[in-house]
């Protein structure tokens, strides 16, 4: 076993609060067991862009991380490694660093796309990483998959607010998340009550209603959509009449999510396919409310909560995940262990083939946890489930 002496660590794909205690913790862990750090900006957009023939410029991508340059990190949310959507295994060919063009020059005839995993593999070389820990979502982390495959030692934190990183219960950034939503969706009472409307709150999720579902049950909405399960809107607008000729101030309020479909519809998407082929989701939510408002002749009101979701510094349970997953991954990095992504399950901590990430999607359960037929959070059973419901 070849002990780590210099270890590498980047943020990937969208920010949530909890990553810079993470930053954080795998810094004071990694120092304390004699390793030296290095941070890579933007994700894996940091290797990408680095050159080795200039390392005058490296400085522009990387950064030697310390105990007292991270000392403040875990005061505020976000990444202070800032972060990037970059794919390095599926490159456009103009998105190909300038000093890299002739020696990439050549895309896959399927795809269009080059593979600069070589370039990445010779940057890590070139700083002499021995080591690397990648925080992120299944995008992110598929790539860090992708240098496992390649022999070069790898550990996986998962984060995304959607919490929908197959393998394990939870992600950094799902609990501010779901604490934020419902935090807004209780001042949005204010102005429903107030006008006697109909609330329809759009909230991020693409493939996972989870963050809709569980902001609907803490928050105590009428009605909740989910990507898992599309709705019908004749349905779904009689039963918001009936909520809100039911509520004493007269006014209802719903959760939809991003990736929620129409029963019969397609998911709404606009704009160009990023690194992952993800194009942008929203929209769902405002198509609804004017359906909503057409069909019961209620007037409405329509409110993305987008980014509000993942900003600001995180909540304790956030902050004691990062912290947990940061200890456990660099752990493992000490002991020689690698191709692993650490995971809660079953409300215990643990780490799990780094393969796993790519070999399926994480969704609700909506058997234990959703009533599809009248659009609401259900919990078949909470007797012996987990924290998480999990």
């Amino acid at each position: 076993m070849t002990p780590v002496k210099t270890l590498g660590i980047l943020t990937g794909g969208g920010d949530v609060p909890g990553l810079n205690p993470c930053i954080k913790a795998v810094v004071d862990r990694a120092v304390d067991d004699g390793m030296e750090v290095i941070g890579f900006r933007r994700g894996w957009a940091g290797p990408l862009n680095v050159n080795p023939d200039d390392p005058s410029e490296d400085w522009r991508w990387v950064m030697r991380l310390n105990k007292a340059v991270v000392r403040k990190i875990d005061r505020s949310g976000g990444t202070f490694l800032h972060t990037s959507r970059t794919r390095p295994s599926h490159v456009k060919p103009s998105d190909v660093p300038a000093f890299l063009k002739d020696q990439f020059k050549t895309p896959d005839p399927q795809t269009g796309l080059v593979d600069m995993t070589p370039h990445i593999l010779r940057v890590l070389q070139h700083l002499k990483i021995d080591g690397l820990i990648a925080i992120g979502g299944d995008d992110t982390l598929s790539y860090a998959a992708r240098l496992h495959q390649e022999h070069f030692p790898v550990v996986a934190i998962p984060k995304t607010m959607d919490n929908d990183v197959y393998g394990t219960d939870y992600c950094i950034g799902f609990s501010t998340a779901v604490t934020r939503s419902v935090d807004l969706i209780t001042g949005l009472r204010t102005p429903a009550g107030s006008h006697e409307r109909i609330a329809v709150v759009e909230l991020f999720g693409r493939n996972s209603g989870e963050t809709s579902l569980f902001a609907a049950y803490l928050g105590g909405v009428d009605r909740a959509v989910i990507s898992e399960v599309p709705f019908d809107i004749e349905r779904l607008s009689a039963f918001l009449l009936d909520d809100k000729r039911a509520n004493p101030s007269n006014y209802a309020i719903m959760t939809i999510s991003e990736g929620a479909t129409l029963a019969g519809g397609d998911i709404i998407e606009t704009g160009e396919a990023d690194a992952y082929g993800h194009r942008k989701l929203g929209g769902i939510g405002q198509i609804t409310s004017d359906m909503i408002k057409k069909i019961t002749g209620e007037n409405t009101i329509y409110q993305q909560l987008g980014y509000l979701m993942r900003s600001g510094a995180p909540d304790s349970l956030d902050r004691m995940v990062a912290f947990s997953y940061a200890n456990l991954a660099t752990d493992l990095i000490a002991n020689g262990r690698s191709g692993r992504m650490v995971a809660l399950r079953d409300g215990k901590y643990t780490h799990i083939p780094l393969s796993t990430v790519i070999s399926g999607i994480k969704r609700v359960d909506v058997d234990e946890l959703y009533d599809k037929q009248n659009y609401r959070p259900k919990v078949a059973n909470m007797l012996g489930k987990p924290m998480f419901l999990y």
